[in-house]
């Protein structure tokens, strides 16, 4: 993670936005107290919201509670829970 001030993102803009899309780190533009912006790849971005779409699905929410309920009990994955 990057973390930069406004002044210095502006002086060095081209440089911080090639080291968040090449080497996908996320920059945060501090801008004060409890203020600030955060930049990421498009590729970072677009993983985040597939991610929070399958997490929204309230049978993926399912699935993966009964998965973490047997990865506690030491159980093992079926076949059919594998492949849905």
């Amino acid at each position: 993670m990057l973390i930069t001030t406004v002044s210095d993102f502006r002086k060095d803009i081209k440089s911080y936005l090639d080291r968040v899309v090449k080497n996908f780190e996320t920059l945060i533009i501090n801008r004060g107290k409890d203020s600030g912006i955060v930049v990421m790849s498009l590729q970072e971005y677009n993983s985040l919201m597939a991610t929070n779409h399958e997490l929204s699905s309230r049978k993926n929410e399912l699935r993966l509670d009964s998965a973490i309920n047997k990865l506690k009990n030491g159980t093992t994955f079926s076949k059919d829970l594998i492949e849905g």
